[in-house]
């Protein structure tokens, strides 16, 4: 296992999370659960990391 690629996709994975906790603030949400986090191989040398989950309003 490579420490370098190691990290990457860490940061991938932090980026991921960071931008689907700014879209769901945006929409007015205060937490987002069920978060799931996928990573796919795109092409030969290419890795995609996407985060999603539901965007909730607490009461």
């Amino acid at each position: 296992r490579s420490k370098a690629y190691e990290e990457k996709m860490n940061e991938a994975r932090d980026i991921a999370i960071k931008e689907m906790m700014e879209t769901a603030q945006a929409l007015g949400a205060d937490a987002v659960v069920g978060v799931d986090i996928d990573y796919e191989t795109v092409g030969n040398n290419m890795m995609m990391v996407s985060a999603s989950g539901t965007a909730v309003k607490t009461a």
